[in-house]
């Protein structure tokens, strides 16, 4: 199949995708590379958040805190320990070592458990980041090849090559232009995931602090 005489009007028009893989050059590899690595990381993610949501026990976090609250740790213990909501795990975790650092211990669970948040995420804005890059470097072989064909002397005859020159080009363009929008919308639904468990944390805590205070202040917890 030659390619690189069709116009570049049909090229761009009708070319099935093999054909537009082709024409894209070289940089059409780590191009797919890219993707790959991208759509892995936004599925993973996808059935991560689908697993902490049908995880999630907002109630089961309630009645922990309305135990802390009558100062029965223990129950609240009790409560908290079968549950799989990562916010109940942070407290179970938090009031098991209440008696050498409550505030420590809380911290240690809560950056364990945003830390699941955030795997991947780093990732994928490296996807971003490369895609459209690596369109650039395409854009670049493309334009080379263009004028490296113009310098010949005739034009004619290299009608071909430019004309390939100049579809590796918008090709490349368009590929790491796309790769990275499509990528941006997970990317940012990911970051707005990870700052709705942060504040869901840090409510957490300041509930937890403000029972443990008014407890404190009012009898001697319940062991």
């Amino acid at each position: 199949m030659i390619i690189q005489s069709l116009p570049l009007g049909f090229l761009l028009g009708d070319a099935t995708m093999m054909d537009l893989f082709i024409m894209g050059k070289e940089i059409m590899w780590p191009m797919i590379l890219v993707s790959f690595v991208m759509i892995t990381v936004v599925m993973e993610r996808i059935m991560f958040i689908i697993r902490e949501n049908a995880s999630r026990a907002p109630e089961v976090v309630e009645k922990m805190l309305e135990a802390v609250e009558r100062r029965d740790i223990e129950g609240a213990l009790v409560i908290g320990r079968p549950s799989k909501d990562f916010i109940a795990k942070i407290l179970v975790y938090s009031l098991s070592n209440r008696e050498y650092s409550l505030s420590n211990a809380f911290i240690r669970a809560s950056g364990q458990e945003l830390a699941r948040f955030q795997q991947g995420v780093a990732t994928l804005d490296t996807c971003i980041t490369a895609a459209p890059l690596l369109g650039l470097l395409g854009t670049v072989t493309g334009m080379m090849r263009t004028f490296g064909a113009l310098g010949g002397g005739d034009i004619g005859a290299a009608a071909g090559t430019i004309t390939g020159g100049v579809a590796e080009a918008l090709i490349a363009t368009a590929c790491g232009l796309a790769v990275a929008v499509l990528g941006l919308l997970p990317y940012n639904y990911l970051n707005a995931r990870a700052e709705q468990a942060k504040q869901e944390v840090a409510d957490a805590s300041h509930a937890l602090e403000i029972l443990l205070k008014k407890g404190e202040t009012n009898a001697p917890f319940a062991r």
